[in-house]
C-alpha cells in the first residue's frame, strides 16, 4: 500500500515506514504530523479524487536539519562581473507511520 502525497509544493509516493526529507516543518523532533493533502492511494487499485477526501498520512519527525551547500555562481564575460553566493536549503526528516485511508 502506498500514498501519494503533497507538501511544501512537493509530491511524494510514501508508503508506511518509509523515511522522507520535505520542506521545513514547525515540529520539533519526536512530534507528530499529519498530511491531509494525499492525492492518491493505491491499495489493490488506484483511488484518487472524491475517493481519498478524507484520506490522512501521520508521521513522525525524526529531525530538523540542512542540506549539503550549494553555489550560485553569476557570471558575465567581458564586464568583469561575477557574483558568488552559496546556498543551503532546510528539511524536515519524517517517517511515515500510518496511511488512513
Amino acid at each position: 500500500m502506498y500514498a501519494i502525497i503533497e507538501t511544501g509544493g512537493k509530491q511524494y509516493k510514501v508508503s508506511e515506514g518509509d523515511i522522507i526529507k520535505v520542506e521545513k516543518l514547525d515540529a520539533e523532533a519526536g512530534n507528530t504530523v499529519t498530511f491531509d493533502q494525499v492525492i492518491a492511494i493505491s491499495n489493490k487499485g488506484m483511488k484518487v479524487a472524491a475517493d481519498v477526501a478524507n484520506a490522512t498520512v501521520s508521521a513522525s519527525v525524526i529531525e530538523q536539519g540542512r542540506d549539503k551547500k550549494i553555489i550560485v555562481y553569476k557570471f558575465k564575460a567581458k564586464t568583469g562581473y561575477h557574483k558568488k553566493q552559496g546556498h543551503r536549503q532546510s528539511y524536515t526528516k519524517v517517517k511515515i507511520e500510518k496511511i488512513n485511508a
